[in-house]
């Protein structure tokens, strides 16, 4: 008691700030990041590089009130609202699950293109179908994060398993889902609606691990998720399988999902990596070729920033642009 009494303003001090810094409130904080070395990530028995890939990325804060404050006055803190950062009927713990369902996802999907693009052996080892959102207008127990293992008791490989099963079931007709979700089972249901087809509400995401010729490692921090360096690191695993070196000894910043045809797509916080990119002195930003793409332009326009900018549409543009 002596002590809390010649230490009481001390004590309430920090606990004040503790509650400053505690608090969250319904809104999140976006700015620059900065870039990271692809190549550091990936472990692969390769040609070397006289230049380097490098992801740009954005850092997210859940607004507190300290952020929020630094936020008043730093032009580069953009605070959004939850409806701007996570999709309907989706919490935070949900979002996480999502994001780092779909950073897996690319990754698998870069291997895939880049090792096809190089003529390199590649084939399926295993896979997963993931639940990654559930529709609000869905009837279904399914969680975000669950491993789809079978329908109706028929084993599933594919998304396209799992339509045909529903495309042979009338509307309302009941699916009996067995599932894993961290190592356990669970049997779960979903029925059939209408919408635009028949359908039962959720998005389904598909990763293959892959058995290649040479074996391809890697590695990704606690912290990173998404789907918005896919395309990169396909050009960085490519770069090392193929004997020409395709970054011509530049610093090479993108961004962009790709698909398993290479096809490049669309990601969120451009203004951010285009900064990240200019700070750190890149060469070359490449971006998706749709909205993702005026808006860099326009911000290099008006800060006249130093770098060039490519749009691309697929793996194979950007191979073609650094090959010439």
């Amino acid at each position: 008691m002596k002590y809390i009494k010649n230490n009481y303003k001390f004590i309430i001090c920090m606990v004040l700030i503790l509650i400053l810094f505690t608090i969250r409130f319904p809104y999140y904080i976006d700015a620059p990041g900065g870039i990271s070395d692809v190549s550091e990530k990936i472990k692969i028995d390769g040609y070397e590089s006289s230049g380097s890939f490098n992801l740009a990325y954005v850092r997210e804060y859940r607004a507190s009130i300290p952020t929020l404050i630094i936020s008043l006055f730093n032009k580069d803190f953009k605070v959004l609202k939850k409806e701007d950062v996570m999709l309907d009927n989706e919490d935070y713990k949900t979002y996480e699950i999502r994001d780092k369902i779909l950073m897996d996802e690319s990754i698998s999907n870069a291997i895939y293109v880049a090792y096809n693009k190089a003529l390199k052996d590649i084939s399926i080892k295993s896979n997963k179908l993931l639940v990654t959102y559930i529709l609000e207008n869905s009837d279904t127990n399914l969680e975000v994060g669950d491993q789809i293992i079978s329908v109706n008791e028929n084993y599933v490989e594919s998304k396209d398993d799992i339509t045909n099963i529903i495309e042979s079931l009338t509307l309302g007709s009941k699916l009996n889902i067995k599932v894993l979700n961290n190592g356990d089972e669970y049997n779960r249901y979903a029925y059939i609606k209408d919408d635009d087809g028949k359908k039962i509400g959720i998005l389904i995401s598909n990763i293959n691990e892959y058995e290649t010729n040479p074996k391809v490692e890697i590695s990704v921090d606690s912290n990173e998720s998404g789907p918005s360096g896919g395309l990169i690191t396909a050009l960085s695993i490519y770069n090392s399988l193929v004997e020409e070196d395709i970054t011509n000894g530049l610093k090479i910043v993108g961004t962009g999902t790709i698909d398993e045809n290479g096809t490049v797509g669309s990601i969120g916080g451009v203004e951010y990596k285009l900064k990240s990119a200019v700070k750190k002195r890149a060469d070359l930003f490449i971006v998706p070729n749709d909205s993702n793409y005026e808006e860099a332009i326009k911000l290099k326009e008006k800060n006249n920033y130093d770098i060039e900018i490519i749009g691309v549409s697929t793996f194979d543009e950007i191979i073609d642009y650094l090959t010439r």
